[in-house]
């Protein structure tokens, strides 16, 4: 860690949500003098951190903000893990390194520059606030064999997200998961290499952990997070848990493909035999949900029977 995330990190470490803290008692404390502190501190805010500053009172996070034990989770993850302070993609970072790495690999970052989502959309990711992370794998098998895969990946973190008591959790297909009916993360996957002999993805993700007003302004549909739970998952754990999770489902889908996940999707299925429209620009169509197929096709039944939809334009809402 270079010596200006250090010094970040540690004034970080002394601001709290609940309380103010002068910059004299920061300042003390870190051997700074209150005009490093200072300008640490509106260094900070560029990174999308939101602190309140009170003159006569100090600084004050508007949020929680987890910060990630470096050391614990490159210890506890058998596979090589990347873990930086700031990067421009944690996906870009990894398609960039493809051929250097091998299956379970991971990239974790506390903020990300250019964070992308489904169709080149924006990811807020400010830093400190949520996860951010990406996974190599490599299938031994066409990419055809890889269809569905994103229906995997939600389930697996879902499965992670409930052993750390998080409850209300919903999938929508074919790649976001949410929480109370508001997304709370998402799943990116690219390519990066693809024969008839294996085929080479970066699965990246991102789960809302303690998101600021000001940050979620930004974001234009409705969002959710995890600050509002009784006690919030440790992040540097729940990541942990994520990867042996991702691992253990990525295995299983190898071995038995999408079948093995059926009931699994179903369960947290948001618009099971719902009334939806598919929206597949400049076209849609609308029908009840049915599930999907052992493809990771989404299931529509109307007055033409029951139709399998897929691709990486189609998205889902429910019907008025």
């Amino acid at each position: 860690m270079n010596d200006h995330w250090l010094r970040k990190r540690q004034i970080l470490n002394c601001l709290t949500h609940q309380h103010f803290v002068s910059g004299e008692v920061i300042a003390k404390k870190l051997s700074l003098t209150r005009a490093a502190i200072n300008q640490h501190i509106d260094g900070l805010k560029d990174y999308g951190i939101e602190i309140y500053s009170v003159k006569g009172k100090g600084y004050k996070l508007a949020n929680p903000i987890s910060l990630i034990v470096e050391s614990q989770l490159v210890n506890a993850i058998e596979n090589r893990c990347f873990y930086f302070d700031d990067t421009n993609s944690t996906n870009a970072f990894m398609l960039s390194h493809a051929t250097e790495l091998k299956s379970g690999d991971i990239c974790v970052a506390e903020y990300q520059s250019a964070g992308r989502g489904r169709r080149g959309r924006q990811w807020v990711s400010p830093y400190g606030h949520h996860i951010y992370a990406s996974l190599f794998w490599r299938f031994n098998q066409d990419i055809s064999q890889a269809s569905g895969l994103s229906l995997v990946v939600g389930c697996a973190i879902v499965k992670a997200l409930q052993d750390f008591g998080v409850e209300e959790l919903g999938l929508k297909w074919p790649n976001d998961i949410y929480l109370d009916h508001k997304k709370l993360a998402g799943i990116l996957i690219e390519v990066s290499q693809t024969s008839s002999q294996h085929t080479d993805l970066v699965i990246g993700f991102g789960i809302n952990m303690s998101m600021s007003i000001e940050q979620g302004d930004l974001i234009d549909q409705p969002w959710s997070d995890l600050s509002t739970m009784a006690s919030m998952p440790d992040k540097t754990a729940l990541l942990i848990k994520l990867h042996s999770q991702l691992k253990r489902d990525l295995q299983l889908f190898e071995q038995h493909g999408l079948t093995e996940f059926a009931t699994r999707w179903n369960e947290h299925d948001l618009f099971i035999n719902r009334e939806v429209t598919l929206i597949m620009s400049p076209n849609s169509v609308t029908g009840f949900c049915r599930g999907i197929d052992n493809q990771g096709a989404i299931l529509l039944e109307n007055e033409q029977g029951i139709n399998a939809f897929v691709g990486g334009e189609i998205s889902l809402r429910a019907a008025q």
